[in-house]
């Protein structure tokens, strides 16, 4: 991929994941296409496609974080309950797997909050606050995420 290259629109990325869908009914364990296309299926807001290619990349590398998130991330923005279920569990044991990982505690964070679990959420956070250097913008938006989960 060039990173020079003009972003695709969204027939483009249609188009994509449409040719890599087809690629992968041949080389079903590529993992990399799994997530590819599970990114892909996010960006176009086709949460069936999502879930459906994180599911696959994560059920042939559950030890790949990128996969694991990925799937974790497709499920709590589910409109199905039990997928929230699922979600939420994925990224409870991701977050005991390894508590210094950025991404995962600040999915599981917002997460948490918005499932009302606002106490798991601070804490997270605050993780994170110990984490992040001094001087990075994140910390004024996780501040106030924690101001505002206090409130509740």
């Amino acid at each position: 991929l060039d990173p020079q290259a003009q972003p695709l629109n969204e027939e483009e990325m249609a188009r994509l994941a449409l040719g890599l869908r087809t690629r992968l009914q041949n080389d079903a364990g590529n993992v990399e296409g799994w997530l590819m296309l599970g990114r892909i299926g996010m960006v176009l807001g086709n949460a069936g496609t999502a879930t459906g290619a994180y599911a696959n990349a994560y059920r042939l590398d559950p030890k790949n974080s990128d996969a694991a998130l990925g799937y974790a991330e497709a499920l709590t923005r589910s409109s199905d309950p039990e997928d929230n279920r699922r979600g939420g569990e994925l990224l409870r044991r991701l977050v005991s797997r390894d508590h210094t990982d950025i991404r995962v505690l600040s999915l599981y964070a917002f997460n948490a909050f918005e499932q009302q679990r606002f106490g798991e959420a601070v804490a997270a956070w605050e993780m994170m606050l110990k984490l992040l250097p001094a001087g990075d913008a994140r910390r004024a938006v996780i501040e106030r995420s924690i101001r505002l989960a206090q409130e509740k």
